[in-house]
C-alpha cells in the first residue's frame, strides 16, 4: 500500500537539494500536511529573540519564518497548525553538552 501523499509534501530531488544547500532539513507534520525548515543560525536566533522580547509569540513567527523551505502555507497562517508547528520548533535547535574544567 502506497503512503499517502501530505499536503504541501516535497520531492526527495527538492530534499536533497535543500540539504546541499542548507546542511540539515527538519520536517514537521501536523494532521496531514508538512513543512520542511532548515537549521537556525546564530543570527536568525538572534533576530527571533529579539522579535520575542516584548511577544513571545514572535519569537516563533521569525524563526519558522526565517528558517521555512517549503511545504503547506496554512501551517503558517492557521493558528491552531501554527501553535502545534511552534511547539516543535525546540528540535531544530541542537545544544550540545559543554564540560567546564577548572585548570
Amino acid at each position: 500500500m502506497a503512503k499517502e501523499k501530505l499536503i504541501g509534501q516535497a520531492t526527495e530531488e527538492q530534499i536533497k537539494t535543500w540539504k546541499e544547500e542548507h546542511g540539515d532539513v527538519f520536517k514537521i507534520e501536523v494532521e496531514g500536511h508538512v513543512c520542511y525548515l532548515k537549521k537556525p543560525s546564530k543570527r536568525i536566533l538572534a533576530a527571533a529573540n529579539q522579535a520575542g522580547r516584548n511577544d513571545p509569540f514572535k519569537f516563533n513567527e521569525t524563526l519558522i519564518r526565517q528558517t521555512w523551505l517549503g511545504g503547506d502555507e496554512t501551517m503558517r497562517s492557521d493558528d491552531d497548525m501554527f501553535l502545534s508547528m511552534a511547539g516543535a520548533l525546540d528540535d531544530l535547535i541542537e545544544v550540545k553538552v559543554a564540560e567546564v574544567k577548572k585548570l
